[in-house]
């Protein structure tokens, strides 16, 4: 982990990615909180399986056809789908802070969501659905180490929960030091850390 100068925060577009489900929409909120714009556009809303948010910007699925949303990103954070950071372009610093999970609770997050809103079907199995995870993040894992405007530092979801405080402490050296490392823990809600395994 190189964490970046506190003058040049302003100058990265800082990425928070991971799996559907790990706790990216809470890292999101977190960063903001620390004192990071968010890049969001609200088409998204709160509901019961995101009380805080979604924190999404749709600008993002389309960033290998138009990347210009980009040029506004710098010293601000959004958030990205693991797979989608194979689209970004060179030019840019991007520091990722990607989270992680437990995969079974990723999975059974997932469930509880679709089935909420009709759409699990039952068609992939968890077993089917967690193999092709665990190969997609090995490949994206392997891939991430060789480019060279890239910095990621790796967020235990579950430890977060459990150690607010010195997981906040490791995200704020990783992007510089100067956020509100307080305003960020306070942001951690035991209460919302369902569907465990």
């Amino acid at each position: 982990m190189t964490p970046v100068a506190a003058t040049s925060l302003d100058q990265i577009v800082t990425i928070v990615s991971g799996l559907p489900r790990s706790g990216t929409s809470m890292m999101m909120k977190m960063l903001e909180a620390g004192g990071l714009t968010a890049l969001i556009d609200n088409i998204r809303v709160a509901d019961e399986d995101n009380p805080g948010g979604y924190y999404e910007f749709e600008a993002v699925k389309q960033t290998r056809q138009d990347a210009s949303w980009l040029k506004d990103a710098k010293g601000k954070v959004v958030k990205m789908v693991y797979r989608l950071l194979y689209d970004l372009p060179k030019g840019y610093e991007y520091r990722v802070v990607f989270m992680r999970r437990n995969l079974d609770e990723v999975l059974a997050s997932q469930k509880v969501m679709l089935n909420r809103h009709g759409k699990d079907d039952g068609a992939i199995k968890d077993e089917q659905m967690a193999k092709m995870f665990r190969s997609h993040l090995a490949e994206f894992m392997s891939w991430i180490p060789r480019q060279s405007n890239f910095q990621m530092l790796e967020v235990d979801y579950n430890q977060m929960l459990a150690e607010p405080a010195n997981m906040v402490a490791k995200i704020n050296e990783f992007l510089g030091g100067s956020l509100n490392a307080d305003a960020m823990a306070g942001v951690v809600d035991p209460k919302l850390y369902r569907n465990r395994k």
